[in-house]
């Protein structure tokens, strides 16, 4: 199968946000504020997007959020190259860190990245999260 990974609108990412992360919550809770500020990547095979995920920069730093990957294709890479391919767009960039708020019961497999967790943790919609970090300068 061949994929593509490219630049994506930010309503494009609303789907599988919804379907993936929060599929018991409303379609608005998956929006993030600002959106139409941010950076949105797709993966697609064969034309289909099948993951995604959404890059924020603030003073050399960018928070990736949202990133997700429709259930059917979960398990087989697809996720893990389109967030190889983000770690290092952003380090071409100048960025100095990377960063997400990851849910607990996957911060394993952002340590596989690189990504540290930090003593920062909290909790939304019933899910604990600790923010993770990677200094790439």
């Amino acid at each position: 199968m061949n994929h593509t990974i490219k630049d994506i609108a930010p309503h494009e990412t609303l789907p599988i946000r919804h379907k993936v992360m929060w599929p018991d919550k409303p379609l608005e809770y998956v929006k993030v504020p600002n959106d139409n500020e941010g950076r949105h990547f797709g993966l697609f095979i064969d034309e289909k997007l099948i993951s995604i995920i959404s890059l924020f920069e603030e003073k050399k730093e960018i928070q990736f959020r949202k990133f997700a990957t429709l259930h059917a294709y979960q398990g087989n890479g697809y996720g893990s190259q389109l967030l190889k391919f983000i770690i290092e767009l952003t380090a071409q960039g100048g960025v100095q860190k990377i960063w997400c708020n990851a849910r607990v019961d996957k911060a394993g497999y952002y340590r596989k990245f690189g990504l540290k967790e930090t003593d920062k943790r909290y909790e939304k919609g019933g899910i604990q999260f600790v923010i993770m970090e990677k200094i790439v300068a």
